[in-house]
């Protein structure tokens, strides 16, 4: 009888409200012309439903706590939590001085995929950094929101400390800070030196082929060179031998000596002309290593050696092998440095 007397009185209700809606809207296309379009006879209810008309308020409801849960288990907050997708417990244990709010959340997202967004938020509804500490969370009650979903975390009070014993406990944090912050600096030295490892692996093998091409073009070279020096010397001797002959067979030394005079003044003037041309004195060494360049450089324009690519390689190989250098050494590796040996 009550649900029947409810149903009459529902439907006595909508008609009503049909009724005045459709003669408020007659009333005023009536009085409008620029409605006169709008058939005063067609019930509007019959095309817009009366609940499309009502706001809805849409709020993501607020979960008790027993959904989520904290406990400390050998000295460490365990988070217990249903996951959404699989509808089963899980327990995320957290890392007070090592963790933080964005640690905790990314461990959630990775263990249930199906969780698209995830926040932590105060109770007043100020979102907290992913930045701050678990030990911070943990101070106070907060919000885990997952998805659409608003879990009210209530984390267990624990008693307050001392100034003595909070001094000791930042003492102990810092203390754990370095020892993390010394192992996770081995790791990536290691991590550094196997990737530069593989780097200088790399561009050996690709200098490789250049370094073949560039060692026939030395050979060459040097022959080249090898030759004109001694066809230098061949020459001064046969210019010795010719200037001898004239001087104690076909001539006389007072004949010859004007000759020898314009031979030397002619061999300093060739001197001097090199020096303009090349900005350089005139010394065997650099001269040869000067014809050892030119010789090479002909053939490598022959063989259209690549010369860009192969220093750019070898800038590369040196720079990696610099950097390795670096990371082994002691000061890197926090080894005690060798002593200096004193000078007797």
């Amino acid at each position: 009888m009550a649900a029947g007397g409810g149903r009459f009185l529902a439907s006595r209700l909508s008609l009503s409200c049909r009724r005045a809606l459709a003669a408020a809207a007659a009333d005023f296309s009536a009085k409008s012309p620029l409605l006169g379009f709008v058939p005063r006879q067609a019930p509007i209810a019959k095309h817009f439903p009366l609940w499309r008309f009502c706001p809805v308020a849409c709020s993501s409801s607020v979960v008790s706590s027993d959904e989520v849960t904290v406990s400390y288990a050998n000295g460490l907050p365990v988070v217990s939590i249903t996951l959404p997708s699989r509808k089963e417990r899980c327990q995320f244990t957290l890392r007070p001085v090592l963790e933080n709010v964005g640690d905790f959340l990314r461990s959630l997202q990775a263990e249930d995929r199906g969780i698209d967004r995830a926040a932590i938020y105060t109770l007043d509804g100020t979102r907290v950094a992913a930045s701050t500490g678990v030990d911070i969370l943990l101070l106070d009650d907060f919000k885990l929101v997952i998805n659409e979903e608003s879990y009210l975390v209530q984390p267990p009070k624990r008693g307050s400390l001392s100034a003595d014993d909070a001094t000791a406990l930042g003492e102990v944090k810092v203390l754990v800070q370095q020892m993390y912050t010394t192992l996770r600096i081995e790791e990536h030295q290691l991590q550094r030196e196997r990737e530069l490892l593989t780097k200088l692996d790399n561009l050996r093998v690709q200098i490789e082929p250049l370094e073949k091409v560039k060692r026939d073009l030395k050979l060459k070279a040097e022959k080249r060179t090898r030759l004109v020096l001694w066809g230098g010397l061949a020459y001064m001797a046969t210019q010795f031998g010719f200037l001898a002959r004239l001087t104690w067979w076909e001539y006389s030394w007072d004949i010859m000596e004007p000759v020898t005079y314009f031979v030397t003044y002619g061999s300093a003037i060739a001197m001097y002309a090199y020096f303009i041309l090349t900005r350089q004195e005139y010394i065997y060494q650099d001269a040869r290593d000067r014809q050892y360049l030119h010789f090479f450089h002909r053939h490598a324009e022959k063989t259209r050696f690549d010369f860009a690519a192969y220093n750019k390689l070898k800038d590369d190989i040196a720079q990696a092998e610099l950097d390795l250098k670096r990371l082994r050494d002691p000061l890197q590796l926090h080894l005690p440095t060798p002593q200096l040996e004193g000078k007797h």
